[in-house]
């Protein structure tokens, strides 16, 4: 079971989220698509807590092994800053960005699936592998989602560090106003 407490005070601390991409924000399905290129097939509940992230003024990233134009595009449009693809050496980008990002890891989270994430999550103040991770993932996390990679987990993880922060109706509350829903 879970550390509630733990979780919130390890949340708490967070400014800047940091993600793998395929099993993560996708479902870790892959279309090879002639030309070389793939696609993959993000949620858009996660675009929204990204948004959300970003309007809080905290910073994201995304760490990934493989190399794609749709990750590209997907990154570019949520306003990630920091994309590391292709990456060869995950710890070594994962300081890059702490660095870049002017962060430490007492203040970075990072959101895995596999066992190439499980490295930069023993380095994370919070390390959250999402439902379907695999076990040795699951087992080094401090908080395991409930929506599965690629079905709102980092939607999931946005709400559940916004809300220890003690940002998240702030933050929904100017979303709403900004979207015209609120007088």
């Amino acid at each position: 079971m879970q550390d509630l407490s733990s979780i919130e005070r390890r949340a708490a601390r967070i400014r800047l989220l940091l993600m793998d991409c395929d099993g993560v924000l996708t479902d870790g399905r892959l279309w090879l698509i002639d030309g070389g290129d793939e696609q993959k097939s993000f949620n858009v509940r996660d675009g929204l807590g990204l948004d959300l992230w970003h309007r809080a003024g905290l910073k994201s990233g995304i760490i990934s092994g493989r190399t794609s134009s749709a990750l590209e595009r997907r990154a570019h449009g949520l306003r990630i800053e920091y994309v590391r693809q292709g990456s060869e050496n995950k710890i070594k980008d994962f300081e890059e960005l702490l660095g870049l990002a002017e962060v430490n890891e007492n203040e970075v989270a990072f959101v895995g699936d596999d066992l190439n994430d499980i490295p930069l999550m023993l380095r994370s103040v919070l390390a959250v592998a999402v439902a379907d991770a695999a076990e040795e993932t699951r087992t080094v996390a401090h908080l395991v989602t409930q929506a599965p990679g690629g079905s709102g987990a980092i939607r999931e993880v946005v709400e559940v560090i916004l809300k220890a922060q003690g940002r998240w109706s702030e933050v929904t509350e100017k979303y709403l106003k900004a979207v015209g829903t609120r007088k």
